[in-house]
């Protein structure tokens, strides 16, 4: 019998995440996928990510709307407690052998608990990575959840280890996305023009000439600064007047004082050379990053994926306080001239060199070869 391979998707980056391992699953002679695409990754607002996983080819076994208006974190909290009723009648329904969680954000946790406390095995991804905020506490929730961890660092593996868990149900698979970023090199390219095929709004910008890419989150144990942190980082983009894609938040607490931010700016400033996306797929967003002179804000993917791709990053504030880094992060606190000049010095030297602090581009394949055959169990073996 294939044991079934539940992986739930709850926002846009989880794809890109997963979207190896998805298709590794898919492949293997052993097992079986369960897509469950929910929360933010079903809306609209925020890029309609099941979009990009249908056009890919993949089945979706059930869709779960969870996700409550308000942006805050009692919004977030009643968004977890929902995804944990909607994802338990799901998991009732489905009988998976294994569930899948992904990294960090609020709702996984809606993941976790509705599959911990059926007794389903629980597999989690990218676990014992540090950042400090409350992404930390929701990953190390699940990290105790899980049984099966599937992490992306040496770093990572050895804080999984030291929180408790079995050395013996922890791997390090490597992070999928890099796999992604991986793929590109073949041929990393721009092959595509952003604006023809996503749209947007703002400015036309040349990508042959050089740009920028900004994503900037809210972080969520700071969401009511969050107006005052993204007015510095569109401060700094104006006084550079570098062309710029800039890509929206997600949706954690605070996004309404970032989307609130970039909708002013956007309003007094008219005619800058910045041009706003929701979201992309994945390979076209880092193809777009590759061939960019930098990346700006707080995503993991300046972490991750540029730091795979030797693409420089100006990394600002917290939101990633504590990650493995490498050679192509620059930290920044939320100021625009700490922000100006770290862009500056990207534009006046050379690109960092690629590093694989984050996997060398087979995670899906590891992943796969993992969930067939690693023993299941829905208890925890004493390891202290």
């Amino acid at each position: 019998m294939k044991r079934k391979i539940c992986v739930v998707i709850t926002a846009r980056p989880s794809y890109s995440r997963v979207k190896t391992a998805l298709r590794a699953i898919v492949n293997h002679p052993d097992l079986e996928l369960q897509l469950v695409v929910a929360g933010s990754a079903l809306l609209g607002r925020y890029g309609n990510a099941v979009d990009y996983i249908t056009k890919d080819g993949f089945e979706i076994a059930e869709k779960v709307f969870m996700v409550l208006e308000g942006e805050n974190p009692t919004s977030m909290a009643k968004t977890t407690g929902l995804g944990v009723m909607e994802l338990s009648t799901v998991f009732y329904n489905l009988q998976p052998h294994v569930v899948v969680t992904i990294a960090d954000r609020f709702e996984t946790l809606a993941t976790s608990i509705a599959a911990s406390y059926q007794n389903i095995p629980l597999a989690h991804i990218q676990g014992g990575e540090v950042t400090g905020n409350i992404d930390e506490k929701v990953r190390h929730a699940n990290t105790k959840l899980a049984d099966i961890h599937l992490v992306a660092s040496e770093g990572a593996l050895e804080r999984v280890i030291k929180l408790g868990e079995d050395p013996a149900y922890v791997f390090n698979t490597g992070c999928p996305s890099i796999d992604l970023a991986n793929e590109i090199l073949d041929s990393p390219g721009l092959n595509f023009n952003p604006l023809e095929k996503y749209g947007g709004v703002g400015s036309t910008i040349d990508t042959n000439n050089d740009y920028l890419v900004v994503m900037q989150h809210p972080v969520t144990t700071e969401y009511e600064e969050s107006r005052l942190h993204i007015d510095q980082t569109l401060d700094a983009i104006r006084e550079l007047g570098i062309p710029t894609f800039w890509f929206w938040p997600n949706v954690d607490a605070g996004a309404d004082g970032t989307s609130g931010g970039i909708r002013t700016f956007r309003e007094k400033h008219p005619g800058l050379p910045i041009h706003f996306f929701k979201n992309m797929e994945p390979t076209d967003f880092l193809r777009l990053l590759y061939n960019s002179r930098a990346l700006i804000g707080n995503s993991s993917v300046g972490i991750r994926e540029c730091a795979y791709l030797g693409v420089p990053v100006v990394n600002i504030g917290t939101r990633q306080h504590g990650r493995d880094r490498a050679a192509n992060v620059t930290d920044v606190n939320y100021s625009k001239t700490e922000i100006v000049d770290a862009i500056k010095n990207w534009m006046a030297n050379q690109r960092p060199e690629p590093s694989t602090v984050y996997g060398g581009g087979n995670a899906g394949e590891q992943m796969a070869k993992v969930l067939a055959e690693v023993p299941l169990r829905f208890h925890k073996t004493i390891c202290y």
